[in-house]
C-alpha cells in the first residue's frame, strides 16, 4: 500500500487485523437493501446479503476495476473479503485477492504469461495479487502503454494511434522514419514495411534512430544501427531504413524502451532493466566493451526491485520502482548538474535509490529526464525537479542547479499527474487537461506566444511555470505532453488531447511538426492541428 501525505493510516496489504465487526468502507460497488447490517457471524454468513452468493461480489469487484488500495481496504474492513473463497484456481485465495487476479488477467501484458511467470511475477511484487495488479497498473499509467502516444524525437516525430498503427515525420537521413527511404517527410506516413499485422504498443526516438515495441514484448529499430545518440567504434556505421526485430531481445519480453546519449535501456514485463553499451568502467556497471550490443541487466541494488517506468537523459538513467513500501525512483550514470538527485555531483556505476522522496513524503508516480535535468510527479499531484538549473528548466524562479529534489512550489496548487522534460525545458500536465512550461525558450517550443501578446520575446526564458495558453484555445483536455530530449537539435512539442488529436509547435524545419509552414518559417509559434488521429 503506498503512503501518502493525505494523513490517512497506510493498510498494509498481508495480515491485516479482523475488523468484521466494522461496517464495509464506502467503495465503488452497489449497495443492498438490507434489515441487519452486518457481515460474518462466528460460524455462518449471518445476514449480509451476498455473503452466501461470493461469485456475485466477485463479478461486481472485477466489473467495476477497482484500484487494489480499495480492494485493501474492503479486506480491512470486512472478513467477508479476507477469509478464504474456495474458487479456482486457489481455493485459499479471499474475494479481493481473486478479483485482483482477474484484473490481472485483463491486462495485455499479463494475458500471455505462463502460470509459472504469473507466479514469479506475483513474489517479486511482495507476494499479492493486488500488488502485482498496482504494479501493472504503475505502468500503464506512467507510459500510456496501450494507448495512442506522439514522441517529439530530436528532428524527427513518431505517432502511435491506439490500435497499434505507427506514423512517422521529420528527418530521414538516417532512415529513422522506417519507409526503407532516406527522404524527408513532412506529413505523417504510416510505416507498412515490416510491421504487417503488428500493434505496436510504445516508441522511443533518438539522434537518427528509431525503436518500436509489439504487444508481443518485441523490439523493433531502424535508422542508426546503434544503441545511443552517440556511437562508439563501429556502431552507426550502418544503416537501417525498415524495422528490424532485435535479435538479442527476442527472449526478453519487453513493455518499455528508451534512448539516451551512449547507451540505450529496455524494461521487462517482470520489471527488470536492461542496458545496451556504455561498458567496463563508465556509468552502468558493466564490464563488457563499449560497443557492446548485447542486453546487459542491471542490477545491484535492483536485482529483486521490480521497475514500472524508465527514463533515459544525457549520460544518466533513472527507474520508477513499486515495492510492497511504496513507490521509488533509483538513478544511475553520469552525476554532472546533481541531475541523479543524491546530494552531489559525483557519478554513479550502480542504482542509487533517491532518499530525498522518503524526506518529503512523497510518493513517485511518473518520472522524466531532460539533458541534465528531472522531473517527478507525486501520488497527491506536486512535482519535483532537480539537477542543473539553466535557463529557468527546474521552475524554481532562478538558474540555479538543485542536486536533490525540491518541490516546485509555484505548482504547489495544481494537481499534476503527468510531467515531460528536455533540452533545459519543462512540462506539466495537470489533472484538469491545464498545461504548465518553463525554461529555455529557444525555437518558441515552451507554447508562450508573448510577442503576439505585446510582452516581450517570444523566444524568452521562463524561470517560473506558467500556464500554456495556447493550448486552452484548443478546447480540448490534453492528455499527453512529449518534447524533444536532445542537446543536439531544435525542439519541438506535441500536446495530445483526449479524443486523439495532436497539435503541435516549435521548430520544423524538418517536417518534424507534421505540418506545412509558410513562407520560409523554420518554427510553429501556436499549437497547430497535425493532421491525423490518434
Amino acid at each position: 500500500m503506498d503512503a501518502t501525505t493525505s494523513g490517512t493510516p497506510t493498510i498494509q496489504y498481508h495480515n491485516i487485523p479482523d475488523q468484521s465487526g466494522t461496517a464495509i468502507a464506502a467503495a465503488s460497488i452497489p449497495t443492498f437493501p438490507r434489515q441487519v447490517r452486518h457481515c460474518f457471524g462466528d460460524s455462518s454468513p449471518g445476514e449480509f446479503p451476498l455473503a452466501a452468493n461470493p461469485s456475485i461480489v466477485l463479478h461486481v469487484l472485477t466489473a467495476c476495476n477497482l484500484d487494489p488500495r480499495d480492494l485493501a481496504k474492503l479486506e480491512a474492513t470486512c472478513s467477508f473479503f479476507r477469509r478464504p473463497a474456495n474458487f479456482t484456481p486457489d481455493y485459499e485465495l479471499s474475494i479481493s485477492e481473486l478479483a485482483a487476479l482477474d484484473i490481472c488477467q485483463k491486462r495485455a501484458i499479463f494475458k500471455p504469461m505462463t502460470d509459472e511467470e504469473c507466479q514469479n511475477l506475483k513474489r517479486k511484487c511482495g507476494g499479492s495479487w493486488k500488488l502485482a495488479l498496482r504494479f501493472l497498473l504503475a505502468g500503464e499509467a506512467c507510459c500510456r502503454r496501450e494507448k495512442s502516444q506522439a514522441i517529439a524525437g530530436p528532428a524527427h516525430s513518431i505517432a502511435v494511434t491506439s490500435t497499434g498503427v505507427v506514423y512517422s515525420f521529420g528527418s530521414n537521413t538516417s532512415g529513422q522514419l522506417g519507409h526503407g527511404t532516406m527522404e524527408e517527410e513532412w506529413q505523417p506516413q504510416q510505416i507498412r514495411l515490416s510491421l504487417q499485422g503488428i500493434r505496436i504498443i510504445q516508441a522511443a526516438a533518438g539522434a537518427g534512430r528509431t525503436m518500436l515495441v509489439s504487444d508481443a514484448g518485441r523490439v523493433y529499430a531502424f535508422g542508426k544501427d546503434s544503441f545511443g545518440e552517440a556511437e562508439f567504434g563501429v556502431q552507426g556505421t550502418k544503416l537501417v531504413a525498415t524495422p528490424q526485430l532485435i535479435e538479442s531481445l527476442r527472449d526478453i519480453f519487453v513493455v518499455q524502451t528508451a534512448i539516451g546519449n551512449f547507451f540505450t535501456a529496455v524494461l521487462s514485463r517482470e520489471g527488470r532493466v536492461y542496458t545496451f553499451s556504455w561498458g567496463k568502467d563508465r556509468k552502468l556497471g558493466h564490464q563488457t566493451e563499449q560497443n557492446d550490443v548485447e542486453p546487459q541487466p542491471l542490477l545491484g541494488a535492483l536485482e529483486d526491485v521490480p521497475i514500472v517506468q524508465i527514463a533515459a537523459g544525457y549520460c544518466y538513467l533513472l527507474c520508477l520502482a513499486c515495492q510492497p513500501s511504496g513507490m521509488s525512483v533509483y538513478s544511475v550514470g553520469c552525476g554532472l548538474g546533481g541531475k541523479l538527485g543524491h546530494g552531489s555531483r559525483m557519478d554513479e556505476k550502480h542504482p542509487r535509490l533517491i532518499e530525498q522522496f522518503r524526506l518529503l513524503n512523497l510518493q513517485p508516480m511518473v518520472v522524466a529526464t531532460g539533458a541534465w535535468h528531472a522531473a517527478v510527479v507525486a501520488r497527491d499531484g506536486r512535482v519535483c525537479t532537480w539537477g542543473w538549473g539553466r535557463y529557468g528548466c527546474l521552475g524554481h524562479g532562478n538558474e540555479e542547479c538543485e542536486s536533490v529534489p525540491k518541490v516546485v512550489e509555484a505548482l504547489i496548487k495544481v494537481k499534476a499527474v503527468h510531467v515531460a522534460t528536455g533540452d533545459y525545458t519543462t512540462f506539466v500536465l495537470s489533472e484538469d487537461g491545464d498545461v504548465y512550461s518553463f525554461g529555455c525558450g529557444e525555437s518558441a517550443s515552451l507554447g508562450h506566444n508573448t510577442a503576439a501578446e505585446g510582452q516581450g520575446n517570444r523566444h524568452a526564458n521562463v524561470l517560473s511555470p506558467e500556464l500554456v495558453k495556447s493550448l486552452k484555445q484548443v478546447k480540448e483536455k490534453v492528455v499527453q505532453i512529449s518534447l524533444t530530449n536532445s542537446i543536439h537539435w531544435n525542439a519541438h512539442t506535441f500536446a495530445l488531447t483526449e479524443s486523439g488529436k495532436l497539435y503541435a509547435f516549435g521548430a520544423g524545419d524538418k517536417g518534424q511538426l507534421g505540418v506545412e509552414l509558410m513562407n520560409n518559417q523554420t518554427e510553429r509559434v501556436n499549437p497547430e492541428r497535425v493532421d491525423i488521429d490518434l
